[in-house]
């Protein structure tokens, strides 16, 4: 006799793909609002690792609006000041500690952290992301999208009246509706380490150093702890310690003694810098990295995806339940996609200058930058423009 197995079937308002930050911040910002939401990733658990460490003011203060903001202060390591170098000599310092906003400060805070406190902040809630879900085939019709997932437990379909792209840079919510991811990479790409070591700069300091072998970022994290960026050329696939001291020796102070003495996390990526063609296309949507990706200068990534999904879950909630027309909806394509295209700007100057080749233009970058640096607005320019704060608009805080 033949056997029939069923498919599970379940339904819900909005299905989020993916549960990183930018999935977690929407899920929370939907369930506080009463909407039924479902949240799901491929992954067996979570990645557990730092990745993004930076929490800007901006975001902090969007946070706000699902009660998460206190929680990653209390965990997070608040630094008031931001350098950019070449080798020993001071080009910009940048005082963060002057910003219009309660949270005048870098919030220095590991991804994983930030992670942990939003998944408990959806737990509170009742909510949970399930995990080792994979999403294999999304199908629009009349009545709302069907989602084929693939479980531990077998297959099932989810039926959603909208769904959220927060599946990273290789999208497949962004893929199957064919938005354009417009864009390019750089030749060269980053690496990332979480390390232990003496530090003659103490912990209450940012540096970014420019030299001619190129970028290396300098950053303090919680216990104790410091992060590293660089660019590379050619990228180990495991980075030991005498391969992230030797990018201290070769690209940081010459008159300041360092020592790595331990790498907790390293990792590396290529660098792109994309912009999805549109955020909205019917009842899909994009978040975070499958909406927008760039250089980890200025660290705007995961915060430009954090408050695309605070702005994303207020819209959501009201057409909802006030029952908006779908016009509506493209308040958050309206709102956010100029957002990212000023964050890749900001994000691409910073690492034009960092990568700048040639003595001469190196020259004329160090000169300009320490010039421009004399003056308090130029300095508070970029200082607002780093927090986030430049980007805040009254149609987000209204809506």
């Amino acid at each position: 006799m033949e056997m029939t197995i069923k498919t599970a079937t379940e339904d819900t308002d909005v299905l989020i793909v993916g549960a990183g930050p930018t999935g977690l911040a929407l899920a929370i910002a939907l369930m506080r609002s009463g909407i039924n939401t479902m949240i799901v990733d491929k992954l067996v658990i979570g990645q557990n690792t730092s990745r993004a460490a930076v929490i800007h003011a901006h975001t902090l203060e969007i946070l706000e609006s699902i009660n998460v903001s206190d929680r990653l202060v209390q965990e997070g390591l608040k630094l008031s000041k931001f350098s950019i170098r070449d080798r020993d000599h001071v080009l910009v310092r940048l005082h963060f500690d002057s910003l219009p906003t309660r949270y005048n400060f870098l919030l220095m805070l590991p991804q994983d952290s930030t992670e942990r406190i939003l998944n408990e902040a959806l737990t509170d809630l009742g909510g949970a992301v399930r995990w080792g879900c994979t999403v294999e085939k999304l199908v629009e019709t009349s009545g709302g999208i069907h989602a084929s997932i693939a479980t531990g437990q077998g297959k099932q379909v989810i039926n959603a009246r909208y769904v959220i792209g927060a599946d990273g840079m290789h999208s497949l919510v962004r893929e199957t509706v064919g938005i354009e991811f417009a864009g390019g990479s750089h030749e060269q790409s980053f690496i990332l380490a979480d390390v232990d070591m003496n530090w003659s700069y103490g912990s209450d300091e940012v540096i970014q150093f420019f030299s001619p072998a190129g970028l290396l970022v300098v950053a303090p994290l919680p216990s104790g702890r410091y992060r590293i960026v660089a660019t590379l050329d050619s990228v180990p696939m495991q980075l030991a310690m005498t391969d992230v001291q030797a990018l201290l020796d070769m690209r940081g102070p010459t008159y300041a003694a360092s020592k790595v003495t331990y790498v907790h996390w390293s990792s590396h990526f290529r660098l792109h810098h994309r912009v999805a063609n549109q955020y909205r296309r019917r009842h899909f949507f994009l978040v975070g990295d499958a909406a927008h990706v760039h250089s980890p200068a200025g660290g705007q990534g995961m915060n430009t995806g954090l408050i695309d999904a605070c702005i994303l879950g207020r819209i959501l909630s009201h057409a909802i339940l006030r029952h908006k027309d779908d016009s509506y909806l493209d308040q958050y394509e309206i709102l956010r996609r100029p957002a990212a295209q000023q964050v890749l700007q900001l994000a691409e100057q910073l690492t034009q200058m960092a990568i700048m080749k040639g003595l001469s233009k190196r020259l004329v970058r160090n000169v300009l930058l320490r010039t421009f640096s004399v003056f308090p607005l130029f300095r508070h320019h970029l200082e607002m423009n780093l927090s986030g704060l430049s980007r805040r608009t009254a149609a987000e805080t209204n809506l």
